[in-house]
């Protein structure tokens, strides 16, 4: 707390050193315009640019300064992060430099930054973008997954937080622009660089991976007398992860004393290997002075491979008899688990995605004043998961309730502080092959195709697709006078569709209701658990078992009628109307500027699915149903910016965005169930007819350039919100419906929870970030510097009574980087800070599920030296580097029933140390 209040104290400072800088050196009528960025085609040292009275002596601060170019020439409120130069974006993760900026914060995923959450709203209520152009998700909604995409590549970041007409891909959160270079804007550039990479806590898997390596390779260049230009730019990545992770099944009550107690654990360490590579392409041409055409592809190839072991253990109540030894405050902190048989876990996953991109630009210009274009796009995205979990452990158990066979242990459990986990302390050694043996050592199986202690291990598979084509065709038209400057227009047409299946297994001991030992050329060195206290784990190849063809395999959607609503396609076709009017005016010694305009946009939506239940024998019955919806939005739009001065601006913005639903809600599978006591349907249904969520929004920030490198901005909205989207009991016609017990129903109709849009409500929220170069305050603190930010976030969704949390809301995010660059040599600190919000992870089944996540603040250095000056000219284009992410060791934490002490993940990652070099030619 004593930080943050320095970072806010350090604020309102650089306001009044803007302050008194403005009244000291400019004056209303005559202020002096900050001088022009130089031209591209001018040829400048790669690191060196002489800006104004200004000397800029490194890449970051040459990047903000671009970054405050841009969010000041915008007609919208924006936040941008621009490279100094391509191969050279400021954070070696896409995700994480976007995380730092003002009123957006980031999720882990694996310990890397994942989901971007901005201005309080989770991943699903932005638009993504590249070049512009809509983006396709591997998820199973629209949520876009940052880490695909290399920041190598990337020549800068818009995130767009107020709305304008001719911005096609909206959300109520907002629109994350990633944008590649323009060859043609670019000076050539032959740029390579390659780091190398470990994880502070080496192998935690003797078959896993803890070094790695990323490189990547950047060309542009202009031919035809500078009419056409080319970028091409490759990346690879290989980046080991691994990972110490305390998970409990949850915290039941115990009858007597009403204390919170552990009902089960399954903790493990995780050792995975990311591996990507990317392609993209940039081709730009003006062959006359009438024509200007762009094509641009993107490819990339995503592997994430996962080895993770551990023990998982049933506890209190759910696990049988236990004792408490001690508690406090409602809470048992040590107890006792007698007569456990524990599952040993040897499971093994990969997830592997290929995206393509593809875009096609061409501008026609009539005269001095109008032109046209017309912009095509397609995109695509395949994802397979690959998910196997591998049982062994003391023996079967015997669930009809015969003898019980199996070798068990008394556990004895003491609770970490804080709730980070806990100790156990057992009397069985688990790495003892002759002990630990293949096959479930609990009751699982569905009991209908396997039998209730035939579940040895799983796989889940599930497969997703997206793919979105769009057209638009566009107008603009410039004006002379002293207030119209332009309009543009257009029409975009976009066609998406996304399918999801899944293909899950059970898996089956060949020699049930026997046990197997593990073949000798599977096993592996023992996994140390000693991190939870539970020593050493019988370690094996599982997948190489598994592949072996070794398990008896049964599909799960056979008597598992949740997995077959796990198969749906929905398919969206929009059009959008648009139409944008541009103004430039003076009010006296002052000038305003912006624009207003409209969307109208037409969405005709469709998905089909599967109806399922059981019959009487336990069986899966699905038949295939469909449904659809077809409306109209209106969404207007308004911006104004109005300078005081020349290095001042107020900025008013009003507009209705819109948040198209989630596709896994607007599928048309439908789960129902007959209850043979009550004689009543009921089930779990989606809604194929859901609208998008909207938002009346206004925004109003003031903003200061009071240096060509240092800047101070505050400013507030409100969102009120409409049609957000809840899951209700909804009455339900079951006519023509045999219940599958052959009962005669009491009625045709039955309650069924499904998604509606019946809720309203409101998100604000108060944004503060500065730039201050510390030059500005002693000729001797030159090359030092520091920006950050801070955001204040509430929100309310009132529903039945009820206050719903709006997914992805921390009410304080925090953002700071100190820095200092001169001579070639740069250094800098960068942390962020999230308070607790709710957010998504996957379930044990890779569906969706909302959980709370702990406050974390987060810290990276950088430290670089660039030969600027160096004798040998074959040095002059050469940097070294040395990076460490997380480098204060903060775990990823997760809680259940909005208490922090019932804790659901605990995850621990370690920290990252990258060391490579940059060559620019």
């Amino acid at each position: 707390m004593t930080f943050k209040r320095n970072l806010l104290a350090l604020a309102v400072a650089s306001v009044l050193v803007g302050a008194a800088h403005s009244a000291a050196t400019v004056d209303a009528a005559t202020a002096d315009q900050a001088p022009p960025a130089p031209s591209t085609d001018e040829k400048k040292d790669a690191n060196t640019a002489e800006l104004g009275e200004i000397q800029v002596t490194g890449t970051f601060q040459k990047s903000l300064i671009n970054a405050m170019d841009a969010k000041r020439n915008s007609q919208t409120i924006v936040e941008v992060i621009s490279a100094e130069d391509i191969g050279k974006l400021p954070d070696s993760s896409i995700a994480e430099a976007i995380s730092r900026l003002p009123g957006v914060a980031g999720q882990r995923l694996d310990g890397r930054q994942n989901s971007i959450s901005v201005r309080g709203f989770g991943e699903d209520f932005s638009a993504t973008t590249f070049n512009g152009r809509e983006q396709v998700s591997i998820g199973d909604n629209r949520g876009v997954e940052f880490d695909l995409y290399p920041a190598e590549i990337m020549s800068g970041v818009k995130v767009y937080k107020t709305s304008e007409a001719s911005l096609i891909a909206q959300g109520i959160a907002g629109t994350i622009d990633l944008e590649t270079v323009r060859p043609l804007e670019t000076p050539r550039t032959l740029h390579v660089g390659a780091d190398m990479e470990k994880n502070s806590f080496d192998k935690l898997n003797a078959d896993g991976a803890d070094r790695g390596w990323r490189g990547d390779l950047a060309y542009v260049d202009k031919f035809a007398d500078g009419k056409v230009g080319v970028a091409v730019a490759a990346a690879h990545l290989d980046s080991p992860n691994q990972e110490k992770r305390w998970n409990a099944w949850g915290y039941p009550t115990d009858s007597t004393t009403g204390d919170f107690v552990l009902g089960g654990a399954k903790p493990f360490v995780r050792s995975s290997e990311l591996k990507r590579d990317t392609l993209m392409a940039v081709v730009e041409a003006k062959p006359s002075d009438v024509l200007h055409i762009t094509a641009d592809a993107l490819y990339i190839k995503f592997k994430d491979e996962k080895i993770l072991r551990g023990i998982e253990i049933p506890g209190s109540i759910w696990g049988g008899a236990y004792s408490i030894l001690s508690d406090s405050n409602g809470f048992a902190t040590q107890l006792l688990w007698p007569d456990r048989a524990a599952q040993v876990r040897n499971d093994y996953e990969t997830q592997n995605a290929k995206l393509k991109s593809l875009g096609f630009n061409a501008m026609l210009y009539f005269n001095g004043n109008w032109s046209a274009s017309a912009d095509a796009s397609y995109g695509e995205v395949t994802r397979d998961t690959f998910s196997l979990e591998s049982y062994s452990g003391v023996g079967r158990p015997d669930c009809s309730g015969g003898a019980d066979t199996r070798t068990l242990d008394d556990i004895n459990v003491k609770m970490l502080s804080g709730n980070s986990g806990a100790i156990f302390t057992p009397s069985l050694d688990y790495s003892d092959p002759d002990l630990i043996r293949l096959g479930g050592a609990q009751c699982w199986g569905n009991g209908v195709t396997v039998p209730s202690n035939a579940q040895d291990g799983f796989i889940n598979r599930p497969h997703v697709k997206d793919q979105l084509g769009s057209f638009r065709l566009s107008g603009l038209g410039e004006f002379d006078g002293d207030f119209w400057k332009s309009v543009n227009f257009g029409v975009n047409y976009a066609d998406r569709k996304k399918t999801k299946a899944d293909d899950s297994v059970y898996l089956t001991d060949p020699g049930y209701p026997g046990v197997g030992t593990v073949p000798s050329q599977y096993l592996l060195p023992s996994t140390s658990l000693s991190f939870i206290g539970m020593g050493s784990m019988l370690s094996y190849d599982s997948y190489a078992l598994w592949r072996s063809g070794y398990y008896t395999e049964t599909v799960a959607a056979l008597a598992d009628p949740g997995r077959a609503l796990n198969y749906w396609s929905v398919d969206e076709k929009v059009t959008t109307y648009y139409a944008q009017v541009n103004f430039d005016t003076a009010l006296g010694n002052t000038r305003l500027d912006g624009n207003f305009g409209l969307q109208a946009v037409h969405t005709d939506q469709s998905s089909d699915g599967f109806a399922a239940t059981t019959n009487t024998n336990g069986l899966t019955l699905a038949t295939p149903v469909s449904g659809g919806a077809s409306y109209w939005n209106v969404l207007p739009s308004l911006n104004l910016i109005w300078h005081p001065t020349e290095t001042q601006q107020i900025r008013f913005a009003a507009a209705r965005a819109l948040s198209r639903s989630r596709m896994d809600r607007m599928n048309a599978s439908e789960g129902y169930t007959f209850d043979t006591a009550l004689k009543v349907f009921g089930g779990s249904y989606s809604n194929t007819a859901l609208r998008p969520t909207k938002s009346d929004q206004v925004d109003l920030a003031w903003a200061s350039y009071f240096s060509r490198d240092s800047f101070v901005s505050v400013g507030a909205f409100y969102k009120k919100l409409d049609d957000w989207q809840m899951l209700v009991p909804t009455l339900v016609d079951f006519s023509g419906l045999t219940p599958p017990s052959g009962q005669t129903p009491v009625s045709t109709q039955g309650y069924v929870s499904q998604w509606q849009n019946v809720a309203s409500g409101h998100v604000k929220g108060i944004e503060a970030q500065f730039v201050l170069s510390a030059g500005l305050i002693h000729p001797a603190l030159e090359g030092f510097g520091v920006t950050g930010s801070a955001t204040f976030l509430d929100g309310s969704l009132p529903y039945l009574g009820q206050e719903i949390p709006v997914p992805g809301l921390s009410k304080k995010i925090f953002s700071e980087t100190f820095y200092y660059e001169k001579n070639g040599f740069s250094a800098r600190i960068s942390g962020t800070y999230r308070s607790d919000f709710l957010g998504e992870v996957q379930d044990i089944a890779f569906q969706p599920t909302l959980v709370q996540v702990k406050a974390a603040h987060l810290w990276d250095a950088q430290v670089s030296y660039a030969f600027e000056k160096a004798d040998n000219p074959a040095l002059r284009g050469l940097t070294l580097t040395f990076q460490v992410q997380n480098l204060g060791n903060a775990p990823f934490v997760t809680y259940n029933s909005g208490d922090p002490r019932l804790i659901r993940d605990y995850q621990n990652y370690g920290r990252d140390y990258l060391i490579g070099l940059r060559y620019k030619f």
